[in-house]
């Protein structure tokens, strides 16, 4: 049984019409929705980025039963203590239906404060430092830390019934393991189908526990070349792995680097098809390698056609279930 969720791009849609596309999908049949937390869009093409945290009240109180959950870099952008507030602000009004995962961030989205871009390694330990000032604070402890972030005497005087899950983010094998020691799941993005077995292996073997997520590029139309166009219009920033995907700063240096990035490329990290047979097999595929939750990324801007097919033809095809209510239960390897 796996969840099959909407995935909400906010650095290509306007968040009102985002709103109307996740109560659109429950209506459809998704059981589950997710958001990224952006400040910057990947391509000037994409043309958007709202604040995440506003839209999610919205999209909670707009919707009747679906869970969310965003990917947030506390440290840099955010103070810890912020987020916490955050977190335990939507989770106290809808209890069991907020997740956060969290990861170390990319510069496009952080270098607005002015500070210096840190290495991987500083990121990770910082944070780290921040998921316990997070789950400290979350759990009604005052919290006072010196280190790679700050905070003096932080309280939060209004919680949540129950500590919402704290989701590791992760992109290759050795930050997969890392969260183990932490997250009370995991999340990482489409793949080839053995990096993607890799990874989740690498979170379960090293003791992490929880539900694994996956987030999905797609692309669909009617139509296979309209289909490849539109995923190589808007998601062609998106091809480049890291370090370049968490060290360029703009949207236009984006832009630059993927001038020359072909459709056939796109391909490669978007699953770009117009039969839905095909993105059937794809999805049923990745329950299989064992992910708990799947959240589909269509990556054209107009969302509706897609919600309407996929509900109708690709979503009855498969074993949807609705999600466990989120709530942390100590899943984390000790």
């Amino acid at each position: 049984m796996t969840v099959y969720g909407l995935h909400a791009s906010h650095e290509q849609i306007p968040p009102s019409d985002l709103l109307a596309a996740v109560v659109h999908a429950e209506q459809a049949g998704f059981t589950a929705a997710m958001c990224s937390d952006h400040f910057s869009p990947w391509s000037v093409r994409q043309g958007e980025s709202g604040f995440a945290w506003s839209w999610l009240g919205s999209a909670l109180q707009a919707t009747g039963h679906l869970p969310f959950g965003v990917v947030n870099a506390p440290g840099q952008r955010y103070h810890p203590a912020i987020i916490a507030q955050a977190v335990a602000g939507v989770a106290s009004m809808y209890p069991g239906r907020f997740w956060v995962a969290l990861g170390s961030g990319e510069a496009s989205n952080e270098h607005i404060t002015g500070a210096g871009w840190p290495r991987k390694e500083a990121r990770n330990a910082r944070l780290r430092e921040c998921v316990d000032v997070i789950r400290a604070l979350l759990s009604g402890e005052e919290v006072s830390h010196d280190g790679l972030v700050t905070v003096d005497r932080a309280r939060l005087w209004t919680l949540p019934p129950a500590v919402p899950p704290l989701i590791g983010a992760a992109c290759s094998t050795a930050t997969a393991a890392w969260c183990a020691q932490w997250a009370d799941g995991l999340i990482t993005v489409n793949a080839p189908r053995e990096r993607l077995r890799e990874v989740v292996g690498a979170y379960r073997e090293a003791g992490g526990r929880g539900p694994a997520h996956l987030q999905v590029h797609l692309s669909w139309a009617p139509d296979e070349d309209q289909a490849l166009a539109l995923a190589h219009d808007q998601w062609r920033t998106n091809v480049h792995a890291p370090p370049v995907s968490w060290d360029l700063d703009s949207a236009e240096l984006f832009d630059i680097v993927s001038e020359h990035v072909t459709p056939e490329q796109v391909a490669g990290t978007v699953n770009v098809s117009s039969d839905l047979g095909r993105h059937t097999a794809w999805l049923q595929e990745y329950a299989e390698l064992g992910f708990d939750v799947v959240m589909l990324h269509h990556v054209g801007r107009e969302q509706s056609a897609f919600i309407d097919t996929f509900g109708a033809e690709v979503l009855p095809r498969l074993d949807v279930t609705r999600p466990l209510p989120a709530t942390a239960k100590e899943y984390r390897c000790v």
